[in-house]
């Protein structure tokens, strides 16, 4: 997996954060598979502006993520193993981070914010005629070396994550077991005006739905439809508490079945994702019969009237 570049993003959100200008909208939404969030302050300049990074189903107010964090009095940046502040979310950093880093309020007294995160690295913010450097020791750090300890600490995220997803009781499997429970079943109510329902079909046998939670002696698939076209069998799974390598062996151990038991060579399998995974990036180059899908989740307001 190729180093994740954010010298030139941190370079402007430094910049920017010398300024009383808070808006956010035009910094990237995402970082090497994981969601990134910016903030300046909300209708006043924060103390500590901040950019987040966080897994599916985590957020900046509840979760534990790797987050810089600019400490304006001091000059300092801190590449931290962030926690929400306000909110305990019930799962954080392993026992061998939180032993083995410094926590915020051990390195700078009395933080004004996020003294109980840990830090990962800290950088001097120095002003120069053409803005602001990263330094170290008194010596610029490298675009290089700032992307290179980013990799670093989003490495130890992704275990993390994969380690709390592998774990049934913990509070990432379950929240994202709920999550996407309830989008198989959105799925299936809404199935002619999704994506999927323009390609396939649904299986029904005298009148009832056989799709779903298919049931099979290696599993149940999450849905099982047909191609409109050819009539070939569609293998449909969620990417649900499990690992990106465990949802891709699912999926083929199923288009497996039904390739011998029902006699279907031109079997195909989609996964439906929550966010951009580079490894079934990998996996679909190999397996063109393979299919990604990305899911996103809208809220809309309306005033109620009767």
């Amino acid at each position: 997996m190729t180093n994740p570049v954010i010298a030139p993003t941190l370079l402007e959100f430094l910049n920017q954060a010398q300024t009383d200008n808070l808006k956010f909208g035009h910094y990237p939404h995402e970082i090497d598979e994981f969601k990134s969030k910016v903030s300046f302050g909300q209708g006043v300049r924060a103390r500590v502006p901040w950019i987040s990074i966080t897994g599916t189903g985590i957020s900046t107010s509840n979760g534990y993520y790797p987050v810089y964090l600019y400490y304006r009095d001091e000059n300092l940046l801190v590449l931290a193993f962030g926690i929400s502040e306000k909110t305990e979310y019930g799962e954080s950093w392993p026992e061998e981070v939180q032993s083995r880093f410094p926590r915020i309020d051990e390195v700078i007294d009395n933080p004004p914010r996020y003294g109980t995160s840990w830090v990962f690295k800290k950088y001097d913010v120095v002003s120069s005629p053409n803005g602001v450097n990263i330094e170290s020791d008194g010596k610029t750090v490298s675009s290089q070396t700032i992307d290179s300890d980013l990799k670093e600490i989003l490495d130890l995220y992704r275990t993390s994550l994969e380690k709390g997803v592998k774990d049934e009781n913990s509070v990432i499997s379950k929240g994202l077991f709920y999550m996407e429970q309830q989008l198989e079943d959105f799925i299936i109510a809404n199935w002619d005006s999704t994506s999927l329902g323009k390609e396939y079909d649904l299986i029904y046998e005298d009148g009832n739905l056989k799709s779903q939670q298919f049931i099979t002696p290696v599993g149940r698939m999450d849905i099982l439809a047909r191609d409109k076209k050819t009539g070939s069998y569609v293998v449909i799974e969620l990417k649900r508490n499990q690992t990106s390598d465990d949802t891709i062996g699912q999926v083929t151990r199923y288009m497996g079945w039904v390739k011998q038991e029902l006699g279907d060579e031109g079997v195909k399998g989609v996964i439906i994702a929550g966010s951009y995974d580079q490894r079934l990036d990998y996996a679909r180059v190999m397996m063109p019969e393979l299919d990604i899908f990305i899911y996103e989740v809208q809220f809309n307001l309306k005033e109620y009237s009767q």
